[in-house]
């Protein structure tokens, strides 16, 4: 049996809030596997979802770069050891420096932009002399630009302090509407930096992932009505799905099949029905996506105006314009994200990375 230290238990506390015994009794069941205690502690409701950003080492900046005729958009994570060098206006420069590179020269993956060339030499030397001006190791950690089509858009936002930046790719009807919707793909861009929705929309889901996501929300939401009970205030209403995956054409007709029975039941007039059944079948589908609306940035609600989903509040601006638009396109960069703590620190991360 694996030996459990306290330093692992503070560790699975400090990523999902349980206690300590139950952090303890999991990390036992699991011989020490953190994300596998993780996964325990949601299925019985103890544990939110593992908070990641303490086990990240980073620094560096996340830029962005959108082309005058928001046709193409580049962001880029670029890192370094120390915040301070981050901050350097040089730095923030050189950043920019090379997404624009990125951008005009269409390269794909970080080989190929080594090969490249960039003020006359070649970007593997270019780059290499930056370090030693600057006096640390950095990492061109990854990028990806966007394009647009002839009616197509891309826009993007990155965050004052340069950790995180988003790009946003839409198809239009017209080039007009297009050009007409930059400011509002802007906006949405801002939404998704500070909302951090990981996908575009539930298409994007994997239907095992949603299937495990489920079980674990259905225990917050019975454990978290516990306490209401306690407390004698309204419980939450317990789903039986968690996103539009799950939604089958079968789970569709027997929740209108029991809408309908309800109703019989209560002796309402067969003859309103039809105006009754609507409203309770999106009640009933807005119910049982609930991890639709934590995960897809389509399916939150508008920061800038809560009343709408995005995609609603996308269908309102198209009106608005007098066409039609549609995101078909999401990238969400946060510095380090990934990028775990390994009893090093991150200087030696680096210099692995540069081998």
């Amino acid at each position: 049996m694996a030996k459990i230290s306290a330093k692992l238990v503070k560790e699975l506390r400090d990523m999902t809030g349980a206690g300590m015994m139950d952090c303890k009794k999991a990390l036992t069941a699991t011989e020490g596997d953190l994300d596998k205690a993780v996964d325990v502690l949601r299925e019985k409701g103890l544990g939110k979802a593992a908070k990641k950003s303490n086990r990240l080492a980073s620094e560096g900046l996340v830029t962005v770069v959108v082309c005058n005729d928001f046709k193409s958009a580049t962001i880029l994570e670029l890192n370094s050891e120390t915040d301070f060098v981050a901050q350097n206006q040089d730095f923030i420069d050189m950043n920019k420096t090379i997404a624009t590179h990125i951008q005009s020269s269409e390269v794909e993956t970080v080989e190929n932009l080594m090969t490249t060339t960039i003020n006359g030499t070649v970007f593997e030397e270019y780059f290499k002399a930056q370090i030693a001006r600057i006096g640390e190791n950095l990492v061109t950690r990854k990028f990806i630009t966007l394009s647009a089509s002839e009616t197509g858009i891309v826009n993007g936002y990155c965050h004052s302090n340069g950790r995180v930046g988003v790009i946003i790719g839409a198809n239009c009807d017209s080039a007009e509407t297009a050009k007409k919707a930059s400011g509002f793909i802007k906006n949405l861009s801002m939404h998704a930096a500070a909302m951090k929705p990981p996908y575009l929309n539930s298409d994007n889901l994997d239907l095992d992932f949603v299937n495990k996501e489920t079980v674990a929300l259905i225990a917050e939401i019975t454990k978290g009505n516990e306490e209401l009970r306690r407390l004698k205030k309204p419980e939450k209403k317990i789903p039986l799905y968690g996103s539009k995956l799950q939604l089958t054409d079968e789970v569709m007709a027997k929740a209108e099949a029991d809408i309908k029975a309800e109703l019989k039941a209560q002796n309402k007039p067969e003859k309103i029905w039809n105006r009754i059944v609507p409203g309770q079948i999106e009640r009933f589908i807005a119910d049982n996506t609930q991890l639709d609306q934590q995960l897809t940035l389509v399916n939150q609600f508008y920061v800038m105006d809560d009343k709408k989903t995005i995609a609603q509040a996308v269908e309102a601006e198209a009106k608005k314009l007098g066409g039609t638009i549609e995101l078909v396109e999401y990238i969400r960069f946060e510095l380090g994200e990934g990028l775990e703590k390994k009893g090093c620190d991150f200087a030696a991360e680096v210099a692995e990375q540069l081998g």
